[in-house]
């Protein structure tokens, strides 16, 4: 729980960087962030934003919306705050590899130099290399002590990981060369997107945030 609250606050900081937010635009937009199968409700929400005042990182307004006579409470970010997440995304150690972590570190990735980027993917590719290797082999020990489906799970699961694996190499080499990238993209192959790693952090060894 721990985690995923810290997990919550980095999020809502990076979105009130943008400006301030409402209680709805903020889930809204959390949960476009997290992803499919991760949907964060208000109870996590709103626990998260008040001890956020508490910690003065953000401050609250009411507003009343010209087509609406109910009143909105408007968050943004206090000095504090801004000062608390760049701090955050300057952070390169482990905890910025982790599966949910990286993704919204990912999701800021434009807000931060090309040093902190390297290190974060380099990082996280290494962290996923690791479990590549640890599930490849419990693989080959198990191989014969599980049904074809086990099996099957199991391969999918590895073939998760190596797909995160290539996609973060080629996220490495466009930092590293930024003109053969550019290249890549002009003759019509791009680098894939994003969002499309989020299933290799799954199968092999999820991690429920």
């Amino acid at each position: 729980m721990a985690r995923r609250a810290e997990t919550i606050e980095l999020a809502v900081l990076g979105l009130l960087h943008e400006g301030p937010m409402h209680g709805y635009e903020l889930r809204k937009r959390l949960n476009l962030m997290l992803g499919w199968g991760r949907v964060l409700s208000y109870g996590s929400l709103y626990p998260a934003l008040k001890k956020m005042l508490r910690a003065r990182l953000i401050e609250e307004s009411t507003v009343a919306p010209a087509i609406s006579r109910r009143q909105r409470i408007v968050y943004q970010l206090t000095e504090a705050g801004h000062r608390e997440f760049e701090q955050l995304m300057s952070d390169v150690g482990p905890v910025a590899w982790e599966d949910d972590n990286f993704d919204i570190r990912f999701a800021f990735f434009g807000r931060t130099d090309m040093e902190i980027r390297l290190r974060v993917l380099e990082g996280r590719r290494s962290r996923l290399q690791e479990r590549l290797d640890r599930v490849q082999q419990q693989l080959a020990m198990t191989q014969k002590e599980v049904d074809s489906y086990a099996r099957e799970l199991q391969r999918h699961g590895v073939e998760s990981v190596e797909r995160e694996v290539r996609w973060l190499s080629s996220l490495i080499d466009a930092e590293r060369n930024p003109a053969s990238a550019d290249s890549e993209v002009a003759a019509g192959d791009p680098i894939q997107d994003p969002q499309s790693h989020q299933m290799a952090s799954g199968t092999a060894e999820r991690k429920e945030p």
